[in-house]
């Protein structure tokens, strides 16, 4: 039979690494957390430039509507009964004889 001797089995430790499983994982999450954070603002961001983006595309359609109105008058060769309205109407300018009354009961 042969003889058995004992060797002393050493334990082979693992060296240890720079980045232990736990701090990989944590860092992992901490990722994902801040991918969601960005994805989210940019939801948001986006939502606010929607809403900026209408108002902008309602203020065009309100310019466009007086470009038109101010072609149709300058197509028209009568000017003196536009120059007429704006001065009455937008500058307050009245004739000589004209008299204005203003109801002041009302705030």
């Amino acid at each position: 039979m042969p003889k058995k001797t004992k060797e002393k089995t050493k334990v082979k430790s693992k060296p240890r690494s720079l980045f232990n499983r736990g701090l990989v994982h944590l860092a992992a999450v901490a990722v994902f957390i801040g991918c969601i954070m960005l994805i989210a603002t940019t939801e948001k961001d986006c939502a606010e430039k929607e809403k900026e983006l209408s108002a902008l595309q309602a203020e065009i359609d309100l310019y466009e509507a007086e470009n038109t109105e101010l072609q149709r008058v300058l197509e028209n060769d009568d000017l003196s009964e536009y120059m007429e309205k704006v001065a009455v109407e937008e500058r307050g300018y009245a004739y000589p004889d004209e008299r204005r009354f203003y109801d002041t009961s009302r705030d």
